[in-house]
């Protein structure tokens, strides 16, 4: 659980519903035509805007600004020298029976072409073209919340201009101001939340963990590589370390 995530979520929502109840109570945000407008509106243009299958994807992705899954890079560094020591003592094949023990499908990928005899630039090209998919998978999930992110607002002004409609043509019948007013501007309150506190921040955890994980993606494919032409386990070890920054090495 990434605790930056959900503190950020809670800090958020929090003070601002501290603020409401100091200035007279949560009812008198809650209006239901609002959030029809805005929620409905935004999921409605997302999918005028993106194929289903993308639509419905995102929530896979939408895990990895809540969960990281990633190994730490100290802990890829100590199972590739483990496997360097095994392959100089016992030769690349003996990595067959440590591909099991790997964690990630693209480590265990990586492995099991290294065991398979490819060469290492076959190897590195196989691994980079995945890397782009997977970035590319990653981008589409930042871009459909950021889009969302500036729908949101966009359908807060069209509802704010629906309940001035409804104003002006009750303004003979003083009880009908009110709700009309309340439409008009609790639907630019709920579009703005929703695009800056949900939709705009999960884009940008999305990218930052693509980034993240497109790092380690590289070590591993540095490791791999070096595995595959029998680098010196201390000479692999170097080699992973110009990944991590100074401080962390």
């Amino acid at each position: 659980m990434d605790i930056a995530t959900v503190l950020g979520i809670l800090s958020a929502f929090g003070l601002v519903l501290a603020a409401i109840f100091i200035g007279g109570g949560v009812s008198l945000f809650v209006d239901l035509p609002s959030l029809m407008i805005v929620i409905g509106g935004t999921l409605g243009a997302t999918m005028i805007n993106y194929p289903l299958r993308d639509i419905l994807g995102v929530f896979k992705v939408v895990r990895n600004a809540f969960f990281d899954k990633n190994v730490s890079n100290s802990e890829i560094i100590r199972m590739f020298i483990g496997l360097a020591v095994k392959s100089r003592r016992e030769g690349i094949l003996s990595l067959d029976s440590e591909i099991r023990n790997v964690n990630g499908e693209f480590f265990k990928k990586g492995i099991q072409l290294t065991v398979d005899g490819m060469e290492p630039e076959d190897i590195r090209n196989i691994l980079e073209t995945e890397i782009d998919f997977i970035k590319s998978r990653h981008n589409l999930g930042a871009e459909i919340f950021m889009t969302m992110g500036s729908f949101a607002p966009a359908l807060g002004m069209i509802g704010t201009l629906i309940g001035l409609v409804q104003m002006l043509q009750a303004m003979d019948d003083p009880g009908k101001i009110g709700p009309a007013m309340a439409v008009a501007l609790l639907t630019t309150f709920y579009g703005s939340v929703i695009a800056n506190f949900i939709c705009i921040p999960i884009a940008g955890k999305l990218r930052t963990r693509s980034k993240e994980e497109m790092l380690t993606k590289e070590m591993m494919i540095q490791g791999i590589i070096s595995l595959s032409n029998g680098d010196n386990p201390r000479i692999l070890e170097e080699k992973l370390k110009a990944f991590i920054p100074v401080n962390n090495r």
